[in-house]
């Protein structure tokens, strides 16, 4: 439960840069929050603190909980992914293995994960990751090894090395059409707005 000193927070720049990542107006927001545009406009200039009723409101009209507008769920400001605790996905079977990166964190914009392709395999077939969500950009390092990157039919050929951004909501996978087994880092930043 959220108390008073929870609100204590500065949660201006927080409302703001979550509001601006869903692509919503001030008053795209106060719609869906019942919260009005000038009221949010002074929380996000860090002008007024909100009660904790108005707060919960703001929250829920950017699909949060209260909870996780404050970072409350969050346990800190530092979160360590140990080795041992990735979150590995993929099947050895089709020759793709991936690990994620970065914490299961409510409200978290940007997801990174490292991937194995063995010769001749591909991402992008069952149990792994679905599609990104629109707006999705998606910058990929090639660590070691060959790796094609087919987006929306065109192939591009990277190697180690290589790094390539591109918009990861449209039809994309990855090949590996070496000999050799390649591994790439991907970073997904999802559904910020392209400017």
């Amino acid at each position: 439960m959220a108390t008073a000193t929870d609100m204590q927070r500065p949660i201006g720049p927080r409302v703001r840069a979550l509001r601006e990542a869903m692509d919503l107006s001030l008053r795209d927001l106060a719609e869906r929050s019942g919260v009005s545009a000038p009221m949010l406009s002074q929380v996000e200039r860090g002008e007024t603190s909100p009660t904790l009723a108005v707060a919960e409101r703001i929250a829920a009209g950017l699909d949060l909980r209260l909870s996780q507008l404050l970072r409350l769920d969050e346990g800190g400001t530092v979160s360590v992914v140990r080795a041992a605790g990735r979150r590995a996905g993929g099947s050895s079977a089709r020759g793709h293995r991936y690990e994620i990166l970065t914490p299961p964190l409510p409200g978290l914009r940007a997801e990174v994960s490292r991937h194995a392709l063995a010769p001749g395999a591909a991402t992008g077939g069952p149990g792994d990751p679905p599609m990104h969500e629109p707006g999705s950009r998606e910058t990929a390092v090639v660590e070691r090894g060959t790796v094609a990157l087919v987006v929306d039919g065109e192939r591009h050929e990277l190697r180690a090395g290589d790094a390539v951004t591109f918009d990861a909501d449209l039809p994309h996978h990855f090949e590996n059409p070496g000999e050799e087994e390649a591994t790439l880092l991907a970073v997904v930043a999802a559904g910020l707005r392209r400017s």
